[in-house]
């Protein structure tokens, strides 16, 4: 393959990539996803009841956390760029016409490769877990109406600084343009794990699998726009539409297989 899609760097390189995304990655779960939503929702416990009849959190409870878990994202990748000087990683800019263009073509290229997947999973008829999120929601309704702006502002955001604007471009850096977009996409899915746990094994490796395939689309954009902006706004929007489809369903007492099969990711 030509090299300016792959191009294998030195020993060095190549381990400072496995290195730093790897910590970088599970440092964002651990201060995001653990230590501030945790102290975030505790924080807000004085002022509001945050646990349901049943033991569960609220549905405030549970959108505080989320959006400290995502605040939580952006502060580690700062930190990171800042800490090895690493700026240059992130590509960003106010989005042009030929941005937005690509904001549109990529929308549509998760749709058509979402269809695409839906109708092979069918198929071959194995199981796909189902985002934890979702299942909350669907208890709580309520829950899907903050869901759309944390998705819009710090979902999108956080997870494409981190998968795509470090841990691609730390790849790309080691192996090149391909092999960066495979591996973070990858990694992407694998990070999807938490949101499925306690689900059945082979239900679980198929929605890995899937927000994988569909992550590609995202760090294509990425390298062909050089500017996060882009793959933020289509995985905001992109959660976010499916988020105000469950709740639509969830209030208006409508099956859910009135909903086409979306995957958020």
């Amino acid at each position: 393959m030509d090299s300016k899609y792959v191009e294998v760097g030195d020993f060095d390189t190549r381990l400072r990539a496995a290195g730093h995304s790897i910590g970088v990655v599970v440092a964002a779960f651990l201060v995001g996803g653990f230590v501030l939503s945790t102290v975030g929702v505790l924080l807000l416990a004085p002022f509001v009841d945050i646990r349901l009849p049943d033991g569960g959190l609220t549905p405030v409870a549970n959108a505080v956390g989320m959006s400290w878990q995502f605040i939580g994202f952006i502060l580690v990748v700062v930190a990171y760029l800042y800490r090895y000087e690493e700026w240059s990683l992130i590509g960003v800019r106010v989005p042009t016409l030929r941005d937005l263009g690509y904001v549109v073509g990529g929308f549509l290229a998760l749709l058509v490769l979402n269809a695409v997947l839906s109708v092979i999973i069918s198929a071959i008829g194995v199981d796909i877990a189902q985002n934890s999120v979702v299942g909350m929601g669907q208890e709580n309704p309520e829950l899907f109406l903050y869901l759309i702006p944390i998705n819009l502002l710090l979902v999108g955001p956080g997870e494409e600084l981190l998968f795509r604007g470090v841990v691609q471009r730390l790849f790309k850096r080691a192996y090149g343009i391909v092999p960066g977009i495979l591996i973070a996409s990858a990694l992407f899915g694998i990070a999807h794990f938490v949101a499925t746990f306690g689900q059945g094994a082979s239900g679980i490796v198929t929605y890995l699998a899937v927000a994988a395939v569909l992550g590609v689309v995202l760090g294509t954009v990425y390298e062909l726009t050089n500017n996060i902006v882009v793959p933020a706004v289509i995985h905001g929007f992109w959660n976010a539409m499916q988020f105000a489809a469950q709740w639509y369903v969830a209030t208006h007492d409508l099956p859910q297989q009135a909903l086409v099969v979306l995957f958020p990711f």
